[in-house]
């Protein structure tokens, strides 16, 4: 898993060790499989949330590992035209690369460690795909997607894009420079990630190396989970199984330990946030309050009000997937 890595995690910033007299190690209350799943025009997934209660989530609401898969010449997929409301997309790229474009201008492409974050807000199409030379070629194909609900009063904010290539993220390094943390959004140990969200979350890509250990401070009134993107090993003080495709749900505290297995490295995509505690009411690519809130965006779609697809574009149907 290249995404962005350091020649030597030394020498970067040390998360520093815990102190045991007054940091609470979080506890893991569970773990569960990813079932695999296709998205799209048909490219493979593992639906990380699948079965785990939305208040153990919130503020998220779902969740993607999208490959790891090593396509042939002609095989990479996408997917086309829909639109989204209520919440924010972000995806993140490990291996391989991503196009993106949407109704409100934003757009670009992503590979190795970059993150495309879409606000979704008020309402907006938008459409991921490979680049033409990946589908001519093949290759490795390797990203996460997660979506970020919006808190009822920014619902209708307004659609924006933030390109946030590997080169902007933050480094930090565990103590005896076994773990890489790269911070995406958010903070840990001080050190702030480039992602602005609505609602405040943390998100970091922690590979550890065989055998090592770290225990990263996280703010009590987050909520704290882990995504095993591959490798096995550990999760809490307690070192509860974790491998690749599972997720970890931790309780309250102040800290979380993750550890690798002797035999290998351990990738972890770490999330967490302030949890909005309102009622959410999802389907399909909207996710809003109240089911008349969710006609009403469908009315919406159909009548053009979600924006309208660019010119470029214009010879590609919108589709409501």
């Amino acid at each position: 898993m290249p995404a962005v890595t350091a020649a030597n995690p030394l020498d970067l910033p040390r998360v520093p060790l815990p102190d045991p007299s007054t940091d609470r190690d979080r506890p893991v209350t569970s773990v569960t499989t990813a079932p695999k799943g296709y998205e799209g025009e048909g490219f493979p997934v593992r639906r990380a949330f699948a079965g785990v209660d939305l208040r153990a989530l919130d503020p998220f609401v779902h969740m993607d590992q999208m490959g790891e898969v090593d396509y042939g010449p002609g095989e990479p997929k996408g997917t086309s035209w829909h639109p989204h409301r209520g919440f924010e997309t972000v995806t993140y790229m490990i291996d391989g690369e991503m196009a993106h474009s949407d109704s409100h201008g934003g757009g670009g492409l992503i590979g190795g460690g970059d993150t495309q974050w879409m606000t979704a807000g008020a309402g907006i199409l938008h459409i991921e795909a490979p680049p033409e030379h990946l589908v001519v070629s093949g290759g490795l194909f390797h990203g996460v997607q997660l979506w970020v609900n919006l808190p009822r009063a920014q619902k209708f904010a307004q659609p924006r894009y933030q390109d946030i290539t590997g080169a902007k993220v933050a480094l930090l390094s565990s103590a005896d420079g076994g773990a890489l943390i790269r911070v995406i959004a958010g903070e840990i140990a001080g050190h702030a990630g480039p992602g602005s969200t609505y609602t405040p979350i943390t998100l970091a890509h922690v590979t550890l190396a065989a055998g090592a250990s770290v225990t990263l401070p996280w703010r009590t009134d987050f909520n704290a989970l882990a995504y095993a993107l591959g490798g096995r090993g550990s999760v809490g003080g307690k070192g509860r199984p974790f491998a690749h495709g599972q997720l970890a749900v931790f309780g309250a505290g102040d800290t979380l330990t993750l550890e690798a297995a002797p035999t290998g490295s351990l990738d972890v995509y770490l999330l967490g946030g302030k949890p909005i505690r309102e009622p959410v009411v999802a389907y399909g690519p909207f996710v809003m309050n109240t089911r008349a809130e969710l006609v009403q965006a469908y009315q919406d779609f159909q009548a053009g009000r979600l924006g309208t697809i660019p010119a470029a574009h214009a010879d590609v149907d919108a589709a409501t997937s």
